[in-house]
């Protein structure tokens, strides 16, 4: 469990059917082998504490699989996670493989600590991820259509804006999005505080006039309101926002720039610690690293409603090996897992009954998550509610 500020206080605590609100708020539960918090295997060993990081170290075949440990070597190549989010989330993005592969190199022989709060770099992993709504979730998520943006930039009319404008309006494409955003994630204090104040009032305005830009008007208030002085209020104008139904998901490549902004979902990701900070935080911000990694790419970003697999399994499908994430809509009828790598099935809904090629039956409550390593073939599952499926994405 991590316990990070903009955690809910309620939503994971009512998964697990513990009392509500928590103590301390509760922003994602970790299913995986991370190192920094890899989950416990109950029943497996003498003294039932084996975690999955030491499973998969001691027979990464068994575990994951021929396939993915020629891959990844003893090293689960996912983390699943349900996240809660109170309040928004930092603006962060992912570096690509080649990014992770020489950032990582270039901090180590600079001998900059592995905890120091100023490394970008935690290993040489890229960090793809793919987020799946519980509730309705919000979200900001790559940089919006250029010359949207400009109506949206124009629409408020604050003198103090013009001279940024124009730098999209003069050149409504990529390199347009890559010069304003930098220009305003390096404004001077001095600058950009009355630039914030004078934006900030004019949200305001047209937001009781009803704009049609009043959603992301008024979650520029709300960042302003959290992150008085941070550029990365200014930076959220440029940005789609995104507001997710249960059940649909947005996937994320390396460079997009984005934000969790409210809501409960199921999150896959590449087993990487690897984030670059643009704002919205009090955490290091690493601007030319950050520009370094960024895709400015504009347009629209593809809301994911899944496909339909065997049996009524809806995937949600990635272009990236580390992962791939399904939904189970459980029932009497039993279910074959049938995956040649490894898998963690999490309830969300109702209750899971998975049976063994053996026979050997287990009763998985809603909140609950269960591990199938690759050497367990021929797992069925039924019973009532939802599941999220994990396993690598190897498989076609």
């Amino acid at each position: 469990m991590r316990p990070y500020a903009w955690g809910s206080r309620t939503a994971i605590s009512e998964l697990l059917g513990r009392p509500t609100p928590a103590p301390h708020p509760e922003a994602e539960l970790w299913m995986g082998a991370h190192p920094g918090d890899p989950s416990v295997l109950e029943g497996f060993g003498s003294d039932g504490t084996v975690t999955l990081a030491d499973a998969v170290d001691r027979d990464p075949e068994a575990m994951l699989g021929s396939a993915v440990a020629a891959k990844f070597g003893a090293r689960l190549p996912f983390l699943l996670k349900v996240l809660a989010a109170a309040e928004p989330l930092s603006l962060q993005a992912h570096p690509s493989p080649a990014q992770a592969a020489h950032g990582f190199e270039l901090e180590e022989r600079l001998g900059v600590p592995l905890d120091s709060p100023d490394r970008n770099y935690k290993d040489s992993w890229h960090k793809p991820e793919l987020v799946c709504a519980l509730t309705e979730f919000h979200a900001l998520c790559g940089f919006r259509d250029p010359a949207v943006t400009v109506e949206l930039l124009t629409e408020l009319a604050v003198p103090q804006l013009d001279h940024y404008l124009s730098l999209l309006s003069g050149q409504p494409d990529r390199d347009g999005v890559r010069a304003l955003f930098s220009s305003i994630v390096t404004v001077p204090a001095s600058l950009l505080d009355p630039l914030l104040a004078a934006v900030l009032q004019a949200c305001v305005a047209r937001v009781r006039a009803g704009s049609r830009f009043a959603a992301e008007y008024r979650t520029a208030l709300e960042l302003g309101e959290r992150y008085p002085g941070d550029p990365g209020v200014l930076a959220s104008l440029l940005l789609n926002r995104v507001t997710l139904q249960p059940g649909q998901a947005l996937y994320l490549d390396a460079g997009n720039l984005h934000a969790y902004l409210e809501g409960v979902g199921v999150e896959i990701m590449a087993n990487s610690d690897n984030v670059l900070r643009g704002g919205l935080t009090p955490k290091h911000v690493d601007v030319p690293e950050l520009m370094r990694v960024l895709d400015f790419t504009a347009g629209d970003v593809p809301v994911l409603g899944g496909d339909a697999g065997p049996d009524g399994e809806l995937v949600y499908t990635t272009p990236v090996p580390e992962f791939r994430l399904s939904r189970l809509e459980l029932s009497d009828r039993p279910y074959r897992l049938d995956h040649d790598g490894p898998q963690i099935l999490l309830v969300t809904e109702g209750t899971a009954e998975l049976v063994a090629a053996d026979g050997a039956a287990l009763t998985v409550p809603r909140g609950r998550s269960v591990w199938v390593p690759a050497a367990d073939r021929g797992v069925t599952v039924h019973g009532t509610g939802v599941a999220y499926r994990a396993m690598d994405g190897l498989a076609p």
